[in-house]
């Protein structure tokens, strides 16, 4: 189960996609706004976000620079009606997971959704291992005094 953040101004997408998704088993926020959204982000634990491009008061790419500097692990789908090519390469240049256009493929977004959370857990794992790493190579020093220093106590 996942935290999720709905930031969208169409009220179809805030009612049905919060169905769908705790249907899903996820837990979700909604937010009308960017603003909205900022706001929530920084009071919940939010696993992914996902937001409109186009919004009143502060847009996708606002919220989305907003958040990341909260959070560079942040895992974030925009949705638009209005796609072009440039602005999905800006989106996914500037830090967004993933790009999907209005009407959402119930399917696709599953299945995107399933793959970041995937890629979260792998960089969770990924920093453990390295501190993990760390922490051995910073105590073989001591252990090899400590060998040395008990040699010369047995001897």
């Amino acid at each position: 189960m996942a935290d999720l953040l709905i930031v969208d101004d169409e009220p179809d997408i805030l009612e049905t996609l919060p169905d769908v998704l705790h249907k899903w088993g996820h837990r979700t926020f909604v937010a009308k706004n960017g603003v909205e959204g900022l706001r929530i982000f920084s009071e919940q634990h939010i696993d992914f976000v996902i937001t409109d491009m186009k919004m009143p008061e502060m847009d996708g790419m606002e919220l989305m620079q907003s958040i990341l500097a909260k959070d560079s692990s942040a895992m974030i789908i925009f949705l638009t009606g209005y796609p072009s090519l440039d602005t999905a390469i800006t989106a996914l240049r500037s830090g967004a997971y993933d790009y999907l256009v209005k009407p959402i493929n119930l399917d696709e977004l599953k299945l995107r959704i399933e793959r970041g959370l995937e890629r979260k857990e792998h960089i969770k794992s990924l920093f453990l291992v390295k501190g993990l790493n760390w922490a051995l190579l910073l105590s073989i020093p001591l252990w090899l005094l400590l060998g040395i220093i008990l040699a010369k106590l047995l001897r």
